[in-house]
């Protein structure tokens, strides 16, 4: 029961802060017009495959790299919150699809593929946010049916965002650009009640260390 409770809960963390419509979206803004749907499956691949392989990096560093620079893991919940909050509060604004990209960025995008894994996959799908949360959650991971929690409901938000970008045509048809927002600005709350729960926890804990 345990497992399947924190493997519901770490999708739907997960998910939210991802947000395979939302970043499908993104992709379509960056892909050429002329796209094939052969062009557009590579596309989806290699930016799974990618962002599938960051998760293991940072899954396997990402203490160690807290320990090599001293940083306290309720530090890290703490700005770790404050960059989900601000993307919670960009994606109910709806201008998180901008994602700073710059012009160049879109002229290379319009040209080839490569952009599946720059800036597609990182830092647009996995960035700061998912980065720091990945880390969080590993961080409070005790046991091996927790941790396998942890890789499962990612691998389910890998999988989600593949068929997201696989099918991007077909659900910016269906769900057309106001549906997307719609979806991603409803992420973004729960993005932002996550932020919100890291801050309090963060803050809390290191004000009892610090203080008491």
């Amino acid at each position: 029961m345990e497992f399947f409770n924190l493997l519901l809960q770490h999708t739907i963390t997960m998910m939210a802060i991802v947000d395979p419509l939302g970043v499908s979206a993104i992709m379509l803004s960056l892909l050429n017009e002329k796209a094939t749907n052969e062009q557009i499956n590579t596309i989806a691949y290699k930016s799974t495959i990618t962002i599938v392989i960051a998760f293991f990096v940072v899954l396997l560093s990402g203490n160690f790299l807290l320990k090599l620079f001293g940083i306290e893991l309720d530090s890290l919940k703490v700005m770790g919150g404050i960059v989900l909050l601000l993307m919670a509060i960009k994606m109910v604004n709806g201008t998180i699809e901008n994602k700073n990209q710059t012009k160049e960025e879109r002229e290379e995008a319009q040209n080839h593929d490569e952009f599946a894994i720059i800036p597609l996959a990182i830092p647009i799908t996995f960035g700061p946010g998912i980065f720091a949360t990945i880390v969080i959650l590993k961080g409070h991971t005790d046991t091996f049916l927790q941790l396998s929690a942890l890789i499962l409901a990612y691998l389910i938000v890998a999988l989600s965002v593949y068929f997201a970008f696989k099918n991007s045509v077909y659900i910016k048809k269906y769900l057309g650009i106001t549906g997307q927002k719609i979806i991603s600005r409803l992420m973004g709350l729960i993005v932002g009640a996550i932020a919100v729960q890291f801050i309090l926890s963060g803050c809390t804990k290191l004000l009892k260390s610090y203080l008491l």
